[in-house]
């Protein structure tokens, strides 16, 4: 049997012939329409921010996600295929600030919220086209015909609205959770915000001392890189194995590991090391286990039983 001939196209050009073919055919559509009847699986693309170009990645992974969609479709589902703009966050916020010159909520007030407001509702969409064009030039199929944009009041009113329906049931709470915090952009920060970019920098550190609850005078001295944390303290690390000792300071005895008695004994500079004022006695660690102490800050309330 004799095969038809290569056609004599670069695999760009055969993609494209394909991708028009599937246009003229009205595809996606006839695809859609074939399976109304059938279960329904109800696809939302997590929406991206349309401010920004889309990269590699995003290939990646609207490849995946169109597997299973097409998968579930070749199953007789009906597959409901939702384009979405992600509207919010602080992606958006700086795209905005860096094209306007500005840095930090002091400048955005400075030059006016209504106008800042606005010209981010602008700035999500500046690469709309760019996204849409990908997606169909990787055979993505989502309807952007009516795609869902969170800075919408039909959004906006549904979320509150969902949120409404879970209270009713009684499975919202109120909690706390330590959260990291950008003093520039005057906000807590997600993961993915976070991720965005890391930077290695040189920056103060915290020490305090914990008092003992039953002796106030014996005081744990402790140190932390992340003092936000401290609002919500519950426990404090101690090696059991490792030598600790109590060294005298003024009316105090402040506890510390042995391999750190070099630290200054106070602030001011040129005083003593720990070292040098020499420690009242030493143990191991194992002793501080269990020993309760007062909490830098009474913030957050403890359960009843810790």
């Amino acid at each position: 049997m004799a095969f038809p001939a290569w056609p004599d196209l670069s695999a760009d050009q055969l993609e494209r012939r394909q991708l028009e073919l599937w246009k003229e055919e009205g595809l996606f559509r006839e695809a859609m329409d074939a399976n109304r009847n059938g279960p329904p699986f109800v696809f939302y693309e997590g929406p991206p921010t349309a401010n920004g170009r889309p990269g590699i990645h995003h290939v990646f992974a609207r490849t995946i996600k169109d597997l299973i969609c097409r998968f579930q479709a070749m199953q007789g589902k009906s597959v409901t295929r939702i384009a979405g703009w992600d509207t919010h966050g602080l992606p958006v916020e700086i795209e905005v600030e860096k094209e306007l010159g500005l840095n930090g909520k002091k400048e955005i007030e400075t030059f006016g919220v209504r106008e800042f407001n606005a010209r981010a509702r602008k700035s999500v969409f500046k690469y709309q086209a760019e996204w849409e064009n990908l997606s169909d030039r990787i055979a993505v199929w989502l309807d952007y015909e009516h795609p869902y944009v969170t800075c919408t009041n039909d959004y906006i009113e549904t979320v509150w609205w969902l949120l409404a329906r879970l209270h009713q049931r009684e499975l919202l709470y109120r909690g706390h959770r330590v959260l990291p915090y950008c003093p520039r952009c005057g906000t807590v920060l997600s993961s993915h915000e976070l991720a965005q970019g890391y930077e290695e920098v040189t920056t103060n550190s915290v020490y305090l001392t914990f008092p003992l609850e039953d002796d106030p005078s014996r005081q744990l001295l402790v140190w932390t890189t992340t003092p936000w944390t401290l609002l919500s303290n519950v426990a404090a690390a101690v090696n059991p194995e490792l030598e600790y000792g109590e060294y005298p300071v003024g009316d105090r005895r402040i506890i510390l590991a042995t391999a750190r008695a070099g630290l200054p004994s106070g602030a001011e500079k040129g005083g003593p090391s720990f070292a040098e004022l020499g420690a009242a006695r030493t143990f191991p660690g194992r002793e501080l286990v269990g020993l309760r102490y007062r909490r830098p800050l009474e913030v957050v309330p403890l359960p009843d039983d810790r």
